[in-house]
């Protein structure tokens, strides 16, 4: 069964995503870029997300009203790069529980290797939301939707700002039934399993340390 892939072809996030690629943006702007980028992400992702109907009382009448159970939804981030979607995304859903799994690619291999794992208990009734800029190998997502689901989460979804075909792939062939949400998917990766043209290495764009 191929896997879904939606590109969120938005007019605000294609331009943000351009300021982000430029060599020339500094720290703190790609840092600012990221956080509203993930914001126009989140709310693509949570469009078919249901909500209930609720009692309430304008100023003028009584009525029942649709709300989103923000409590169900857990955004998970895969660290380090991953927290620079979620703050925005939690914006957007403040009552949104937090998750976070840490794993660094071994740079002989180029698998994932966790060091970190802590999400909220009682997951079988939560929407879970993965994020993490970029979907390169693929091996991180992959390793993180297959723990995360270990925890039988309700549903699945998965949110990067870049992704390539090699990536997508290797990320369906494991996880068929988990859609990508991303803003652009670009050519390929080079041998140095960097995304062309991409952006760099997000997570030290975001936080300065190169």
């Amino acid at each position: 069964m191929p896997g879904t892939v939606h590109v969120i072809a938005h007019p605000l996030v294609q331009h943000k995503l351009t300021l982000m690629r430029s060599k020339e943006t500094s720290t703190s702007t790609f840092r600012n870029l990221l956080s509203e980028i993930s914001m126009l992400l989140a709310y693509e992702v949570c469009r078919d997300m249901p909500t209930t109907l609720t009692d309430i009382e304008t100023p003028i009448a009584k009525m029942r009203a649709p709300m989103l159970d923000g409590k169900k939804i857990v955004i998970i981030s895969i660290l380090r790069a991953g927290n620079g979607l979620l703050d925005g995304m939690l914006k957007i859903v403040p009552s949104a529980r937090v998750g976070h799994i840490g794993l660094y690619r071994d740079h002989k291999t180029l698998q994932a290797v966790e060091y970190f794992y802590k999400v909220p208990e009682s997951m079988g009734d939560r929407d879970a939301i993965v994020v993490d800029p970029m979907l390169a190998t693929g091996n991180s997502a992959v390793a993180a939707i297959s723990r995360i689901k270990a925890s039988g989460p309700k549903s699945v979804k998965f949110v990067c700002l870049l992704a390539c075909p090699e990536g997508i792939r290797a990320f369906h062939d494991a996880h068929p039934d988990v859609p990508v949400y991303t803003a652009a998917v670009d050519e390929r990766l080079n041998e140095k399993s960097y995304i062309v043209p991409g952006l760099g290495d997000a997570g030290d764009r975001l936080f300065g340390t190169k």
